[in-house]
């Protein structure tokens, strides 16, 4: 024969639940998805980042990564996951934003499949070449390019990418028409770039900075308002005459849709925490990268931040006739 709780039993259960949810969590490893191949950007400070977190949470925050098509097929490895704060995955502006107009059908709605939990750093994208292309400049890199299109072609982390699509506006904004090579991740375009089997990449001043200061390839332009920290010496676009080429990339933690709040709240916090330890600030700032403040690390103002931005990306890419199709 059952037993019958009583009403209010039940309803002070319910109402502990988040709780209880919260004090427990995490009780087990975690799979932090990283949707681009290892070695790249995102990889290094998620790499980074799951390293405090296994810290500070007392569970191993494991890293898997799973490239593909632009970083949307690790996405949509966590959409599909169970929403139990234990399949993490770290996005990206071209994952979350560019994807979005990039795609005619994107295989997941960035707003509405994911719940976000902070926003951890941003950094510029700069154009570079090979080391032995006969140019110096922007202005000279562009009559290079179109002399010989033909048998150029750029490279990317993917297609859809952020690389991908700082390229495709630099190209627009330079009249070039070029072949474009994705790869699955920025680490392989890297290599081929430095080999000499493309011809230039638009990628993250953090990634780029090693291969620029030991001369393996050649610096052409920021591609953002201002110079980069790490990288000083290299013009803006702008400040080489194109105006309007502003190319980033930023980094956010998400889970997949209808994670508990008690969850999202706990792994906030102790994303918090991570990105105010001064050794893991410090070596994000060598790579480049710039840490958002506390006040836009918060799940609310990512929700916020990522529709302005789809907004933002989907009038470039529409008025630069871009598609990953």
């Amino acid at each position: 024969m059952r037993t019958m709780l009583p009403a209010a039993v039940v309803a002070i259960a319910v109402a502990m639940a988040p709780c209880a949810l919260a004090q427990t969590y995490p009780a087990r490893p975690m799979t932090f998805v990283i949707p681009f191949a290892a070695g790249g950007p995102t990889d290094k400070v998620g790499r980074l980042v799951a390293g405090r977190l296994t810290e500070i949470l007392g569970q191993q925050v494991r890293v898997d990564n799973v490239g593909g098509e632009g970083g949307q097929t690790g996405s949509k490895r966590v959409v599909e996951a169970v929403p139990d704060g234990y399949t993490i995955l770290m996005g990206t502006v071209g994952t979350h934003a560019q994807s979005q107009t990039l795609h005619r059908t994107p295989p997941y709605n960035a707003l509405t499949d994911f719940t976000p939990v902070a926003l951890l750093a941003e950094v510029p994208i700069v154009l570079i070449a090979r080391r032995d292309l006969p140019a110096q400049d922007l202005k000279s890199f562009a009559a290079h390019v179109k002399e010989n299109a033909g048998k150029m072609t750029f490279g990317s982390a993917g297609t859809g990418s952020a690389s991908h699509l700082a390229c495709a506006v630099a190209n627009a904004a330079l009249g070039l028409t070029i072949t474009h090579s994705p790869y699955g991740g920025t680490r392989p375009a890297m290599d081929d770039l430095e080999g000499g089997r493309i011809d230039y990449l638009c990628e993250i001043a953090a990634t780029a900075r090693p291969a620029l200061d030991s001369g393996r390839v050649k610096g052409i332009a920021v591609m953002a308002p201002r110079r980069s920290r790490v990288l000083p010496t290299l013009p803006t676009a702008a400040e080489q005459g194109v105006a309007g080429l502003d190319a980033y990339t930023w980094n956010a933690i998400f889970l997949p849709k209808g994670a508990p709040e008690a969850v999202v709240r706990t792994l906030a916090e102790a994303v918090d925490r991570a990105l105010e330890t001064p050794a893991l600030r410090d070596t994000l700032a060598e790579l480049g990268w710039i840490v958002m403040p506390q006040d836009r690390r918060t799940p609310a103002y990512l929700a916020v931040f990522l529709k302005a931005e789809i907004e933002k990306w989907a009038a470039a890419i529409k008025a630069s006739g871009v598609s990953a199709e």
